[in-house]
């Protein structure tokens, strides 16, 4: 693919010199079925090619490669004011590239200690025996790390010693330091964490039990929502004249019409949607799937999607980038900007603008048209009653029929 991309024979010899030599038509290669156009082939490789001279200067094999030695080469061309903003990304795909074929040896991890090894496990079990979604341990992780950090210090830790008191001391230290969301994200991770550690036996009392429940009443605060004439606003005022405008369109009619979380955005596969039946498989929290109605302009701005703006890629992503390398979305915050954005542009001004506050506003909207807690419930697959029941505080007529007349208000 070389002597496609370079059309002087003696840029071509010159690219061939050195240890890389012969993995360049590779790279090029993996990078064009990524989706990066031949210019940004053409710099990757030359800077790839300026690495394998230099490699051969400084007498480095190929086996002896790392980010170490990465590291040392961009400290030379930013001494020379050569590095590009993409060099470093490409060099990293080529060490991944030549650890993958074997060429290179895998990096062992950073630090193999006695806390990593335990948060491993605790990590596995989440996933593989709870079921629980990746996402659900950016939350869990950090509070374990912190707490094994501060218990343990460096040493290996002895659960035997735990007691009560190192466990209700933690809570009190940090509780005061988060709000109420993430005080309960920290003592509900605390308490999965000890669970597991019973489970696997390594300690025999039950410390979950001895984890301080933090205030934060149920029902306390209003749903976030937008009003339907808002939302209708936003997915009007979407660009639908290019192909990234005609994504997020879709995008935006899963999240407004479906009520789907931003990460079921993410997950979405093309095994997911059944043309023939109209219905579309959401993989939610905790491994459960379940199916929808493809309503009518979803579908369509689906097809239309998937038919003509969607690039060629290996995924089975149902959105990817539009830009190289050709990948599924990044994760829920990508969505939740791709919201905000669409909020911005629609000149819609709101407190909230994450990708969530779509899917209050469709259970709002829905109740106010008529619909019963039990059918929103079930649309937003929701798992206990209690979560939908919210949603009753924005039914304003309902609510009516609960007031107290005010004393003397008759006069």
């Amino acid at each position: 693919m070389i002597n496609q991309l370079f059309t002087f024979s003696s840029t071509i010899e010159r690219l061939r010199q050195g240890p890389l030599n012969k993995h360049l038509d590779a790279y090029a290669t993996a990078v064009a079925d990524q989706g990066y156009t031949h210019h940004a082939i053409r710099q990757q490789i030359i800077v790839i090619a300026d690495f394998s001279r230099w490699l051969n200067r400084k007498h480095i094999d190929v086996q002896a490669l790392d980010s170490k030695v990465v590291d040392r080469f961009l400290r030379f061309r930013r001494r020379q004011q050569r590095v590009r903003r993409g060099d470093p990304k490409a060099l990293e795909r080529l060490l991944t590239m030549l650890r993958q074929i074997g060429v290179v040896k895998h990096q062992p991890p950073v630090a193999d200690t006695a806390h990593s090894r335990i948060v491993g496990e605790f990590r596995r079990y989440l996933l593989q025996d709870r079921g629980l979604s990746p996402l659900t341990l950016l939350n869990y992780v950090p509070v374990v790390e912190q707490f094994l950090a501060e218990r343990f210090r460096n040493k290996t830790p002895n659960f035997t010693m735990l007691r009560a008191t190192h466990v209700t001391g933690f809570v009190m230290r940090h509780a005061h330091q988060l709000s109420p969301v993430r005080a309960g994200l920290m003592v509900t991770a605390l308490r999965s964490f000890f669970r597991y550690l019973r489970h696997s036996g390594a300690i025999a009392t039950d410390l979950a039990g001895c984890v301080p429940t933090v205030p934060n009443w149920s029902l306390s605060a209003l749903p976030r929502f937008l009003p339907a004439a808002m939302v209708e606003r936003m997915l009007k005022c979407c660009d639908q004249k290019t192909s990234v405008g005609r994504r997020n369109h879709a995008i935006l009619l899963l999240l407004a019409r479906l009520g789907v979380r931003a990460g079921e955005v993410v997950g979405l596969s093309l095994d997911d949607i059944d043309w023939n039946t109209g219905q579309i498989t959401i993989r939610g929290k905790g491994g459960k799937s379940a199916q929808l109605p493809l309503a009518a302009d979803v579908g369509a701005a689906l097809a239309t999607y998937l038919r003509h703006d969607r690039p060629r890629s290996a995924t089975r992503s149902v959105f990817l980038r539009h830009r190289a390398p050709l990948v599924g979305l990044g994760n829920s915050s990508t969505i939740s900007s791709l919201v905000r954005r669409a909020l911005k542009h629609a000149g819609v001004e709101s407190a909230h603008t994450g990708a969530h506050v779509l899917r209050h506003s469709l259970a709002t909207s829905l109740l106010r048209q008529g619909g019963s807690l039990d059918e929103i419930g079930e649309l937003l697959r929701h798992q206990s009653p209690n979560t939908t029941a919210i949603y009753a505080k924005v039914d304003v007529t309902a609510l009516h029929t609960l007031a107290l007349p005010w004393p003397g208000g008759g006069r």
